[in-house]
């Protein structure tokens, strides 16, 4: 089974893109939404640990934890040693249920992925992005969504264009969904081509 790293920076069109790719029929590893469930569950005692008050109902309060983190790269270092570890073992399990389905390519959508060195644990990575200004407009369109909240997260990412240019597959969302469908087309026809690189 080959495991292709979908990536992009904040507001590119990524969850959009891995949708798409599940209507296509690849199973689709959704970090973002693992977070969401280790938030409710594994990770909440040691998040209030390390960050106390940031749990409601037995729940990590995203808002709450996000100001603790967003501007101090120490606590966001801390955060991340809790929560990857987790994160990786759920990634696979995902790709031991998707192999043992007989899925001939899986998708990883880790929006951190070349951050945390991810693109290692994948044999090929799709790059998705669109215009600085569709970027800033989506983004800024979102609930609780400041400047200044934006710069700081986009701070944390690698540049777009360094992540295009390690890319093996670039998709662009500039242009709306058909020819995203197009392009994800091509990525699983070459995908069916490539060596598997991972470990």
């Amino acid at each position: 089974m080959l495991v292709l790293g979908l990536t992009g920076s904040i507001g590119m069109g990524k969850s959009t893109t891995a949708k798409l790719f599940g209507e296509a029929g690849v199973p689709v590893y959704d970090a973002d939404a693992t977070v969401h469930q280790i938030y409710e569950g594994e990770a909440v005692p040691a998040i209030e640990a390390a960050f106390p008050g940031t749990t409601v109902d037995g729940k990590v309060d995203r808002a709450l934890l996000s100001e603790k983190v967003v501007h101090d790269s120490d606590a966001m270092k801390r955060l991340e040693q809790i929560v990857h570890p987790m994160l990786r073992s759920h990634h696979q399990n995902f790709l031991d249920d998707a192999e043992a389905s007989g899925a001939p390519v899986a998708v990883v959508d880790v929006p951190l992925l070349f951050e945390t060195g991810g693109e290692k644990r994948v044999d090929a990575v799709v790059v998705v992005t669109t215009s600085p200004e569709v970027q800033r407009e989506r983004i800024l369109a979102r609930e609780n969504m400041t400047p200044e909240k934006l710069d700081a997260i986009l701070a944390r990412q690698m540049p777009d264009a360094e992540k295009r240019r390690r890319a093996d597959f670039v998709v662009d969302t500039s242009h709306g969904l058909d020819p995203v469908r197009a392009q994800i087309r091509e990525i699983l026809d070459a995908a069916a081509r490539m060596p598997r690189r991972r470990p």
